[in-house]
């Protein structure tokens, strides 16, 4: 997701300053002369000092995460990778007296028996879902952060809650994938039967990468207020019905099985796009169809390229 926002982010001409652990980054490496790449982990406090020096705008979209069964198996690790990183960026970020500082939070912070559709308001009831417990208390507690600090130290923050995101570049590893690049990564393997974890009636809303972009862009600069914000669609599909749609898309036709034995997390998930209609003036304009066509063609071109 990082990798789009640089690549508009610098398309735009804004100076680009990006964190990685690896000198060279595959998927910024179309960008690597317009933007500024340090090399280094932000979870080194002095790593991100340099990275933050001279800074107006921070985005921190650093995470750790994976699919179901990884989440359900890492709660502690999950939470202690996406605290600590984000505890020393926003820390340094208000003594650098940075403009704006943009928390990318998680539709995961909502309860199980959310009400659909999803609002704000839900993230701060119950306990996050239970198989992403970890993770979903790591975002809670980053939005807590990010208000407070914003509260005792006058740093503007905008906290987005982007939903089920998917697109070219995402993580298509069997171990930690997420539904859709997972299910597409096994339709194109030549899985066959399809085994696919639940029952197919839990329902999920998607936002694909490049208006997952857009609307990261317009919270930070919007609606910089220590307020969550939901990211997504309204639209709401079965993973039966999304399985259905990789296969049209993909051209495959395998048996499909779904196993209701299996855990399959949150059994609804719906947005309510209320406050972002209203302080963003927006909604994502792309088609789950169409962005599984982009994905796809991804997917397969990254395969006989190699990489």
């Amino acid at each position: 997701m990082g990798s789009h926002l640089v690549e508009r982010l610098a398309s735009e001409g804004a100076e680009v300053t990006v964190p990685s652990r690896r000198s060279r980054p595959p998927f910024l490496m179309a960008v690597l002369p317009r933007i500024r790449l340090l090399t280094g982990d932000l979870e080194d406090r002095s790593f991100c000092r340099e990275v933050l020096a001279g800074q107006q705008v921070v985005m921190h979209l650093a995470a750790h995460v994976g699919g179901i069964d990884y989440n359900r198996r890492h709660h502690a690790s999950l939470f202690h990778r996406n605290m600590l990183p984000l505890l020393n960026v926003l820390e340094i970020a208000r003594h650098a007296r940075v403009e704006r500082f943009l928390v990318t939070s998680s539709a995961c912070v909502y309860p199980r028996d959310s009400r659909i559709p999803t609002s704000e308001e839900e993230g701060a009831r119950g306990e996050p879902e239970p198989t992403n417990g970890g993770y979903g208390w790591a975002k809670r507690m980053q939005e807590y952060l990010g208000a407070a600090v914003m509260q005792e130290f006058g740093l503007p923050v905008a906290i987005a809650r982007p939903y089920n995101a998917y697109g070219p570049r995402d993580d298509f590893a069997p171990e930690t994938s997420h539904v859709i690049p997972a299910l597409i990564g096994r339709v194109l393997s030549g899985e066959d039967p399809l085994v696919v974890w639940g029952s197919g009636e839990q329902t999920r809303t998607f936002l694909y990468v490049k208006d997952f972009v857009h609307g990261l862009m317009l919270c930070v600069e919007k609606y910089a207020r220590g307020i969550p914000v939901n990211i997504g669609s309204s639209t709401e599909i079965s993973i039966r019905r999304l399985v259905g749609l990789i296969l049209e898309v993909s051209g495959r036709r395998p048996e499909v099985r779904f196993d209701p034995s299996r855990p399959e997390g949150q059994p609804r998930r719906c947005c309510d796009v209320s406050r972002m209609k209203e302080v963003l003036n927006w909604e994502p304009g792309t088609e789950l169809e169409k962005g599984l066509q982009e994905t796809i063609r991804w997917y397969r071109n990254s395969q006989v390229g190699g990489g």
